[in-house]
């Protein structure tokens, strides 16, 4: 299988499904920016960090996939197979918030991302992450989005801030607090 078809040189793709759509469309933007989304985890992922973390990324870039699929797919015309987004993902990834949070101080403010490279990493993706929720809002205005998979995106940002938060004290990074010049 070739990696080129030339069939999208004149500004449309293919749905799974078979559906041409133009590139620039809004399904094709959010599923877009999943895969920029699932490529920034990738990069949170090769830092040192605890390998029990480095799993739940994992897990999530499965996640991110499956939404992608999801959202790569004419919802009237596809008879795929695709793997499905549950509940349980989004109570799983409660629990690692949950979890991290027990362990961190509690805010008394925002804070400033950045302190440490991994850390930064970790906010442009939790940024990636809700530009994506905000795109796939907008879909969801003229086509349906399955409910599970706007609540799955919604708590990974949340996800992302305590894993940003969690590793900078992993890191012994300062979490500078911002601190509004009145």
């Amino acid at each position: 299988m070739k990696v080129y078809t030339k069939k999208g040189d004149k500004g449309t793709t293919q749905l799974i499904g078979g559906t041409r759509v133009p590139k620039s469309s809004l399904r094709i933007e959010a599923y877009g920016t999943i895969d920029e989304l699932n490529s920034y985890i990738g990069l949170i992922r090769d830092q040192e960090i605890d390998p029990k973390y480095i799993a739940q990324l994992i897990e999530t870039q499965d996640r991110l996939f499956t939404i992608g699929s999801l959202l790569a797919t004419d919802p009237g015309k596809s008879k795929m197979k695709l793997p499905e987004l549950e509940e349980i993902d989004i109570t799983n990834i409660e629990s690692w918030i949950d979890e991290m949070d027990a362990e961190l101080e509690p805010m008394k403010s925002f804070v400033l991302p950045g302190g440490h490279t991994t850390v930064s990493y970790t906010h442009i993706a939790r940024c990636v992450c809700r530009r994506s929720e905000r795109i796939i809002t907008e879909l969801n205005a003229t086509e349906t989005v399955s409910p599970v998979l706007s609540s799955y995106i919604n708590r990974l940002s949340d996800y992302l801030f305590v894993l940003g938060r969690k590793l900078t004290k992993d890191l012994n990074a300062l979490e500078q607090p911002w601190k509004p010049r009145m």
